[in-house]
Order: C-alpha cells, then sequence, then structure tokens
C-alpha cells in the first residue's frame, strides 16, 4: 500500500466552480433492507457524512440517484431524508445554498397522464422547498413513459417552473444511469433530445440556475455548456471526465465526490490558486477509481461508494437499502480497493485493511 495522504481540511469553499456531492444515505444494518422492504436509514450515520461533506467545502445534492432513489429508497424516507438534511445545514449556512434536494415523481409510479405527472412533481417540489433546499428537477420515468415527444416534456417542465420559488437545476440523466429513462426529452437521438432540452432552457432562462447532465460523453457536455443561455450553468455529472470538464468551465454534481470529497475539495483550491499541475496531480488517480466504480451497469455504482465510505470509517456496516450491497462483485470490490489506496483515498490504513480482510473472510478467502 502506498504511503497514507492526509488531506487537508480547508477553511472554505471553493470559490471558482460551484460543487455539489451526491451524497448516499447509510442503512441500518438492523433493520429489514431486503430487497423490497421499506427503507431502514442509520439517520446520525447519514447525517454526520453531509458533516464531513460540509466541512471539506462540498455542497450537498441529496435525495437524488446516489441516496438510491427509484432503487430502494421509498417516498417516505426521501421525505424524511430531506427534512433532515436540509434541517441539518442551517448552522453551516443557508440550506437552499448548501443542499439542493432532487424532486421526481417516484411516488406515483402509476401514473398515467401529463397532469398526474405534473402533479406528483409539484407535491415533490413543495416537500423541498418547505424543507428549505434548493430544487432539482429529477428525470421522471413515469413521464418518459408516458411522454410522446418533446411538447410533452415542454408541457410538464413549463408549468414546474412556475412552482418553484428561486431558479432551479435541470437534471438530464442518462439511460446507462437508469436504461427507464432511454428517449428523455422526446427522442433516443440524443442530438435531437438537446434541441429539445436546449429550447426549454431557453425559453425560460430566468428559472433555470443550471442543468446536471450525466451522460458520460464530453464532447457532447461542451458543445451543451456553449449552447447554454448567459448565466445557466452546467453541472458536470459526468464521473469519467471530470478533471477536463470542471477545469475547461463546468461546474460539478458529482456521485463521485460521495467518494472523494478530500481530494475533490484539495484538487478545486488548487484550480482557485491557478496551479494546474496540482489539480491535475491530485485528480489523476481518482479517475480509474471513479471509472471502476461506475463501470457498466453503471446503475449499480452506489455499491462502490458505500463500499468506501464503510472502509473509511463513516458508517459501521457496509449495508444498503434494497440489500444492494451485493450488487457488486468481490473482485469489483477488491479492484476498488486497490484503486482507492493509490488514489490516497483510504483515510485510515488500518482500519480499511481490518474491513477488508473481514470481507474477504466471510466470502471464503
Amino acid at each position: 500500500m502506498r504511503e497514507p495522504v492526509m488531506w487537508p481540511v480547508p477553511e472554505k469553499a471553493p470559490a471558482g466552480r460551484i460543487v455539489y456531492a451526491a451524497a448516499h444515505v447509510v442503512a441500518d444494518p438492523l433493520g429489514d433492507n431486503t430487497p423490497g422492504s421499506p427503507a431502514a436509514v442509520d439517520w446520525d450515520a447519514t447525517l454526520r457524512f453531509r458533516r464531513h461533506l460540509w466541512s471539506h467545502g462540498l455542497r450537498v445534492a441529496d435525495a437524488m440517484d446516489t441516496a438510491q432513489r427509484n432503487m430502494g429508497l421509498d417516498w417516505a424516507a426521501t421525505k424524511e431524508l430531506i427534512r433532515r438534511s436540509a434541517a441539518e445545514a442551517r448552522p453551516y449556512g443557508d440550506p437552499a445554498t448548501l443542499v439542493a434536494c432532487g424532486a421526481g415523481t417516484d411516488h406515483a409510479p402509476q401514473a398515467a397522464d401529463l397532469n398526474t405527472i405534473t402533479a406528483a412533481y409539484a407535491e415533490q417540489i413543495e416537500t423541498v422547498q418547505s424543507a428549505g433546499a434548493g430544487v432539482i428537477v429529477m428525470a421522471s420515468r413515469q413521464l418518459a413513459r408516458v411522454a410522446t415527444g418533446p411538447a410533452d416534456y415542454h408541457q410538464v417542465y413549463g408549468k414546474l417552473f412556475g412552482l418553484a420559488d428561486r431558479p432551479v437545476i435541470l437534471h438530464w440523466l442518462g439511460e446507462m444511469f437508469d436504461p427507464q429513462l432511454a428517449g428523455y426529452w422526446g427522442s433516443r437521438d440524443v442530438a435531437a433530445a438537446t434541441e429539445s432540452f436546449l429550447e426549454l432552457i431557453h425559453a425560460h432562462a430566468a428559472l433555470v440556475d443550471g442543468v446536471k447532465v450525466s451522460l458520460l460523453d464530453e464532447e457532447h457536455e461542451v458543445r451543451l455548456r456553449a449552447a447554454l443561455p448567459e448565466g445557466v450553468k452546467l453541472y458536470t455529472g459526468d464521473d469519467f471526465n471530470y478533471p477536463s470538464l470542471i477545469k475547461s468551465g463546468s461546474h460539478a454534481l458529482l456521485g463521485i465526490f460521495d467518494a472523494i470529497a478530500p481530494a475533490a475539495a484539495a484538487a478545486l483550491h488548487a484550480l482557485d490558486a491557478g496551479d494546474l499541475d496540482r489539480y491535475d496531480e491530485i485528480f489523476a488517480p481518482t479517475v480509474p477509481l471513479s471509472r471502476k466504480i461506475f463501470e457498466a451497469p453503471t446503475y449499480n455504482y452506489k455499491t462502490g461508494i458505500v463500499f468506501l465510505a464503510w472502509l473509511n470509517g463513516h458508517q459501521d456496516a457496509f449495508a444498503m437499502v434494497n440489500g444492494a450491497q451485493s450488487a457488486r462483485s468481490l473482485l469489483h470490490l477488491s479492484e476498488v480497493f486497490r484503486l482507492a489506496d493509490q488514489a490516497g483515498l483510504l483515510a485510515d490504513q488500518d482500519l480499511a485493511v481490518r474491513r477488508m480482510k473481514a470481507l474477504l473472510a466471510v466470502n471464503g478467502l
């Protein structure tokens, strides 16, 4: 193993980029988190992890796909997460700045028409706003199923903008993260979908803080960023190419920053200082780690995120809601361990080694 790295805790947030870490939830190891059961959450550990992210100057994107929305985190647990996370942020500053939460339609899985889908979105937007958090309008499986073309998306989203008390972040989640979102914005052709997306944003630019794009396509993101209206930010969600995209001008809303927060904060402060060599040096070894965690099937990346949180002592058990800790193989997790060590992201090597050995022993090695 490499020499351990002691990452500094910054005195302030990065200045040059707005950066959100999409945070995971910690399952209660004594709860019934078997597949299909309501989520049993360890709230103390879940909130403690958000404090860890804030301590490194990162904002928190909560109740997103990293928190297992549509993959085990039911609406009752999601509402509690939104309320608790926003309340926990208050000692650190304005919750609407420090926390942005996903609003979607997952609590209405049988929604079969645009009005019902719009009403479902409205309920979740109100939940987020009443907690004091910022709003991220998540992509909707129900809308993807019902919509017949771009006009249907524009109709629904156009009504949602009128409900928000401040500009929102729009989320374009690619089908590699959720196959049920194929064809979002009205077309399976990415160029046509992008045209529809941009038309919507230009029509409501004053009500859009930014767009979070998770398509894992660097060239597409750069073109989209250049086509956005003045003042609308591009929050990269590209967990494969984030160093170059952030360097070239994207802000960030990334699941991998849950796992690499100390290194990410240090790299972003190097960027602020104009030290691009240090920026590249810090981020370079995190990219193989991120690509491993997010390898296909990409939607199982949450397992690697939680695995690293367990190795680093942020939670007492390698357990996930919906039993998702079983979604990756032992060989996959062993490689994540190796790459995390190479990136200097095992905070306490002795603890990480003990836990890794225990996992290997349980699996007969």
